[in-house]
């Protein structure tokens, strides 16, 4: 009777186990399996650390602001956010709220606010602005890469120096050859000749001024810790971003991508390399937005 019970109840264990349904799971580039803490430890032995996330993911979202937390118990005051969110004609207003000079409804009336930023960056905005952390506005107006896209680089020459301040030089390099951008030439391609190169020029751009800017920014100190928010696809296979920083000389980068699967408990052989660490989430997760 006792065996019985016994393995009556080993059975209902079981059956318990196998109803979880994790949110996600954290891989290596490799493809094993890897703790929160693991990948703590990584961030804070790196010099930048480059977020790359899905902007509707509540996830990945929610991991940010858990590693920023624990960035921040190491590195105090040297951290510093950066975020593509933000572009740089924003950058004034966003730190005179940090530092508590604005209200918020000025941030909200003033900035482009993407649709989700309360729930998913105010509360990395409002813990820089509790612990008194600089927030980067990393990324160019979209409206002078798209101007870039449609026009070609030729056509930012003409821009007001104030404005040419605001992105990387425009003599920014180029590489053609990496597969991020071969990708999304073909994704542009039929768009006629030349636009999908094109399409690729906008996207570097964006790379190159975000990478420009977490690397000269009047905050920066030989002892900072740069944590940055992106669109994954701005950093996989340590391209896009990366590239850049590494082409200015940064080392100690580390990258975090974020992919989603039906089924979480292996990493899909696609995803193997695609970053330092990649979080795993259910295809079917909730989006924010």
């Amino acid at each position: 009777m006792f065996k019985s019970f016994f393995i009556l109840l080993l059975f209902g264990f079981h059956y318990l186990s196998a109803q979880d349904l994790p949110a996600y799971k954290i891989y290596n580039s490799k493809g094993k399996e890897v703790s929160f803490k693991s990948m703590v430890k990584s961030a804070n032995g790196a010099t930048t650390v480059l977020f790359g996330e899905f902007h509707d993911n509540p996830i990945a979202h929610w991991l940010q602001l858990e590693l920023t937390q624990q960035m921040y118990a190491t590195h105090g005051t040297n951290l510093q956010l950066g975020f593509e969110m933000f572009e740089q004609d924003q950058q004034a207003v966003l730190t005179a709220y940090l530092a508590g000079t604005i209200p918020l409804e000025k941030l909200k009336d003033t900035l482009r606010l993407w649709p989700n930023y309360q729930t998913d960056y105010a509360p990395l905005v409002e813990f820089a602005k509790e612990k008194e952390l600089p927030c980067v506005a990393s990324n160019i107006q979209r409206k002078y890469a798209s101007l870039l896209f449609k026009k070609g680089r030729s056509a930012l020459d003409t821009l007001p120096e104030t404005i040419k301040q605001q992105m990387t030089p425009l003599n920014f390099a180029f590489d053609t050859t990496l597969s991020q951008y071969q990708d999304m030439k073909q994704m542009g391609a039929h768009m006629g000749p030349g636009m999908g190169w094109r399409m690729v020029e906008a996207q570097a751009i964006k790379d190159a001024t975000m990478a420009h800017f977490i690397l000269n920014n009047p905050w920066r100190t030989p002892k900072t810790v740069h944590l940055h928010f992106n669109g994954a696809y701005h950093s996989d296979f340590y391209q896009g971003i990366m590239w850049y920083l590494q082409h200015e000389g940064a080392a100690r980068i580390l990258t975090i991508s974020t992919v989603s699967q039906d089924n979480v408990q292996k990493l899909d052989k696609e995803h193997l390399g695609r970053a330092d660490f990649i979080i795993c989430v259910p295809s079917n997760m909730t989006s924010t937005h």
